[in-house]
């Protein structure tokens, strides 16, 4: 006890009078009264006297109102907390012998009503005899009043022959039961008996109550029907030498000690001497006011139990009473005095303390008394600082990991920058790091320290706990980088594949230790959408070192080996595309042209296919690719080193380029082939289009001059004419003759015009090609491409040609066109003599009678009588047999119909201008089209003013032409 510090964190907020005013003088008058009990609650304090009054007081110990329950003494008050009501016990009148004085009563405080024309008293709402013939009557010593679920109110009443008497119910509406309760006996001693005190414990649905006698500390359990009491201890206390604590334990005041019990027994005592007048419990301290058998003074003591120490000690005059409310403790002395103590706020405490360097205790003080962790955090960092001023640097740290989350990292780590104190910092920076609160700045200033220290336990600790990388309490990126540029490779890949930063561990595999199998083996081992991703970012570095490796890692990429079942578009489309892989072979065409071969030899329809078919294109029919170097071919092997490799590469530099150019020109030969063949397979005949892009296609056969494959294309495209400039061009007569014998056949759907392009080559070839223009012109006569005048005129510019190479030509021609121009005469002298025979048939008709002579009908060739028809056309009918039709001959009218018809459809065809120039294209002699239109009368007529409306409708149509 006398280890305890004493300190003043309580103080004295003000002294008062508990006095009454007494009006019936007329004048305030104080009477002296002696106060039997007090009680508080709700923000008043109540005091009974033992005439019977009870006064309210407010707070500064004010007084309210008074009015008196009882005739002549209140012995025992409650003032409830959860409901404004007063339970008084006291005196009245006693109406016969046999029934006691004494009776409990119950006020509403929220009900009041007038008492006199000056005063008012809360409304009686309950009245209830304690002692009856069950219940005998015995001297008060004690009484607790518990509130359950309202209205329902359980009244413990202690007596001094070891009894409880208890009532629970409705006291208002006179529903209650009474049963009673019995301590141990004192057989020896009956005043030892005497119930000096009571306590409840609410525990959920249990319900137990604490009895002390001078002798005993018992428990009754109230949950139990009947209650079952236990023994707690065999030691007691005087009245007013319990309370009960906010864990709701039992405390008992002995002279000796002060006794803490739980429901299982006695627990932990406190062993401060001498009398303990009275007991009490407020805010986790215990109250004290403790009789000097000595000097026969009193001391008040506050004491912290949690931090051993004595919140507030003072000297007092003899107190009657212990309250509290308005968040004071209130003595109440024996002359009715009053003092009301306060507790100090924490910062006041806080400073007294830290004026002190009592660190530790504040520290105590705030944790104890749940301050908010700013506040703790506040204390702790003041005493890290008075420990870092003492140059206790160990300690000091210990105070300020403490602090983690609420005070600045920064604060602390400007502190211990210097070099003599890194094993400090990085202590703090690991504490840090663990709460999950450090910054990239914190690792990188973590991991600095540990590779200055070279702790590599300590960093194989951090790096490679199990738990660090997947609560990610640091940052991985600045761990890797930091990691890195201390050559901790090893450590660097661990966080990179832990937190699955697959880019930055193939950077660290690739870039700084060069193991390409290792990466390639790690890639495999990625899912493909990350596989794919780092592939992109590093296949240029292994395409370099690893090209057969890589190209089996995207070939299962692009085409999902391991998923066979799944070969579907949907699903292919689905996969990574070839042509996202292509930038990383930028320097490496060959890799390229062997990935892109294996990929089309396994997927036979990609959605990238055009793209595929056209780099492939590009590959293949390109003169030249960048081979790799020899010692590439070779991994880097060095066959010709030392002096004998200088010696010897003189004479090899003629042999190594011959057979580079060899070996350039074979595999450039090769390349084309499969040009070719590619040209061809993407192009099936069943389709319009081909699976590449076909100006791209021709652009690569011009720029590298593969003539092959683009004879290829322009034949597919029906481009006949640059197939024939492409052999002009080589000067190729014979495949040139031969291209046209299979192109230029009409038969076949090949464009005869060609002949005409080729006759025109040779006549501007300016060289003896006479064997050629035989054979060309054999084609030109037999298919009639050019007029004669037209095969001179070509032929004519070429002086190496002579006369005799036409000379049989020509004269075919003229004997052909004699033979046409006799034809022709004599078709005119008949078309002539039959016009003349029409046009005096017509004269005659105009000018002559016709007789018509015939005897029969026409259509029923019966005797002709009459009514009959006769027809210009000389037949004869029936009127009958004509039926309505009497306007024309029913024999000559087909024939006249088809005429008309014929006629209209000539003069429609003369208003279709497109149709009249396609047949002049189309046809080998334009001109006879011509003549054609002109012989039928359709561009021929003029329009003029005097012809009728149809006519001039024909005419102006015909105009057109």
């Amino acid at each position: 006890m006398y280890q305890w510090r004493k300190f003043e964190f309580f103080e004295e907020k003000y002294g008062a009078k508990c006095t009454v005013p007494d009006g019936d003088g007329g004048d305030d008058v104080v009477r002296e009264k002696k106060i039997e009990c007090c009680s508080s609650g709700r923000g008043k304090v109540v005091t009974g006297f033992d005439d019977g009054v009870v006064c309210f007081f407010d707070r500064g110990l004010k007084f309210n109102y008074a009015f008196q329950p009882h005739s002549s003494n209140v012995l025992f008050l409650q003032q409830l907390k959860q409901r404004n009501l007063l339970v008084t016990i006291g005196e009245d009148e006693q109406l016969t012998p046999q029934k006691t004085a004494l009776c409990l009563k119950v006020f509403d405080l929220d009900k009041m009503q007038p008492e006199s024309s000056s005063r008012t008293s809360p409304d009686c709402v309950g009245i209830l005899r304690i002692f009856t013939n069950q219940f005998p009557e015995a001297k008060i010593t004690s009484f607790l009043v518990l509130e359950e679920v309202p209205p329902i109110l359980l009244i413990a009443i202690g007596l001094d022959n070891g009894s409880i008497y208890c009532i629970k119910g409705d006291i208002a509406r006179e529903r209650i039961t009474r049963f009673k309760l019995q301590v141990e006996n004192n057989q020896s001693d009956k005043t030892l008996s005497a119930v000096t005190g009571l306590g409840f414990k609410v525990d959920g649905q249990s319900l137990q109550l604490f009895a002390v006698t001078p002798s005993s500390v018992s428990l009754f359990s109230l949950h139990n029907q009947p209650p079952r009491r236990q023994t707690l201890d065999q030691i007691g206390c005087g009245v007013n030498s319990v309370a009960m604590s906010e864990r709701s334990e039992l405390i008992i005041g002995r002279p000796e000690a002060v006794y803490f019990y739980e429901v299982d027994g006695r627990g932990p005592c406190w062993a401060f001497e001498g009398e303990k007048k009275l007991l009490g419990w407020f805010r986790g301290y215990l109250l004290c006011v403790i009789a000097d058998q000595r000097t026969g003074k009193h001391t008040f003591n506050i004491y912290d139990l949690k931090n051993r120490l004595i919140a507030h000690s003072a000297l007092v005059k003899e107190v009657s009473h212990l309250l509290y409310e308005w968040g004071n403790i209130i003595l109440i002395m024996n002359d009715k005095s009053a003092l009301c103590i306060g507790e100090k706020d924490m910062e006041s405490k806080l400073d007294m303390l830290f004026k002190k360097n009592l660190y530790t205790v504040a520290i105590n003080l705030v944790q104890t008394q749940q301050a908010d962790a700013a506040a703790t955090a506040e204390v702790l960092r003041k005493y890290g600082d008075h420990l870092y001023s003492k140059q206790d640097y160990d300690e000091s740290m210990a105070q300020y990991i403490l602090t983690i989350g609420h005070l600045e990292p920064s604060y602390v780590i400007q502190k211990f920058l210097d070099a003599q104190r890194i094993y400090n910092l990085t202590n703090y920076l690991e504490k840090l790091h663990e709460k999950g609160l450090a910054s990239k700045d914190h690792t990188t200033l973590l991991l600095n320290c540990y590779t200055k220290l070279k702790d590599v336990e300590k960093l194989n600790l951090f790096i490679k706990s199990d738990d660090s990388i997947g609560e990610l309490k640091f940052d991985v990126e600045t761990a890797i980088r930091v990691c890195r540029a201390a050559n901790y490779h090893e450590h660097a890949m661990y966080v990179a594949k832990k937190a699955g930063r697959h880019e930055w561990y193939l950077k660290i595999l690739l870039e700084d230790l060069g193991s390409y199998e290792e990466a390639l083996e790690y890639i495999s081992s990625l899912e493909s959408s990350q596989a794919g991703m780092t592939i992109k970012e590093y296949g240029k570095i292994l395409i370099e070192h690893k090209p057969v490796e890589t190209i089996q890692i995207l070939i299962r990429l692009c085409t999902e080996d391991g998923d066979r079942g799944r070969s579907n578009g949907v699903y292919m489309s689905m996969l990574p595309s070839p042509v996202d892989f292509l930038s990383i072979f930028i320097h490496h065409p060959k890799s390229l042209m062997d990935f892109l071969e294996k990929y089309t030899n396994k997927v036979k329809e990609s959605p990238a296919q055009v793209e595929i078919h056209n780099t492939l294109l590009e590959l293949y029919i390109s003169n030249e690719l960048n081979f790799p170097s020899m010692s590439q071919v070779n991994d880097g092997g060095n066959y010709l080193n030392g002096v004998s490799a200088k010696t010897m590469s003189a004479q090899s530099n003629g042999n190594t380029a011959n057979h580079k150019s060899s070996a350039q020109a074979k595999d450039c030969l090769e390349r084309h082939k499969k040009g070719l063949q590619l040209l061809k397979s993407a192009w099936p005949p069943e389709t319009e289009h081909p699976l590449y892009d076909v100006d791209l296609a021709i652009i690569l056969c011009e720029m590298n001059a593969f003539k092959d494959g683009l004879l290829y294309i322009y034949e597919k495209m029906k481009l006949y004419k640059e197939v024939i400039a492409c052999y002009m061009q080589a000067h190729d007569h014979e495949g040139l003759i031969a291209c046209c014998k299979r192109l230029g056949d009409s038969v076949k759907g090949g464009d005869p015009s060609l002949w005409a392009d080729v006759l025109k080559y040779f006549g501007e070839l300016g060289e003896d090609c006479s064997q050629e223009v035989k054979e060309v012109l054999t084609y030109v006569e037999r298919d009639d491409i050019l007029p004669p005048i037209i095969v001179l005129q070509t032929l004519s510019r070429n002086p190496c040609l002579t006369l005799s190479v036409i000379k049989d030509y020509i004269a075919r021609k003229l004997e052909r066109e004699s033979k046409m121009i006799e034809e022709d005469r004599q078709a005119i002298e008949k078309y002539q003599e039959d016009t003349l025979s029409m046009r005096k048939e017509i004269q005659d008709l105009r000018t002559n009678a016709r007789i018509f002579q015939l005897s029969k009908c026409t259509a029923c060739t019966f005797t002709l009588d009459l009514p009959a028809v006769h027809f210009m056309c000389m037949h004869s009918f029936h009127l009958r047999c004509l039926g309505d039709n009497e306007k024309e001959c029913p024999e000559c009218a087909p024939e006249y119909r088809s005429v008309l018809e014929m006629k209209r459809n000539l003069e429609q065809n003369s208003k279709d201008q497109d149709r009249f120039f396609n047949q002049v294209k189309s046809s080998k002699d334009g001109f006879s089209v011509i003549a054609e239109y002109f012989g039928k009368g359709i561009i021929s007529k003029i329009s003029n003013g005097s012809t009728s409306g149809p006519r001039s409708g024909t005419a102006s149509s015909s105009s057109g032409f």
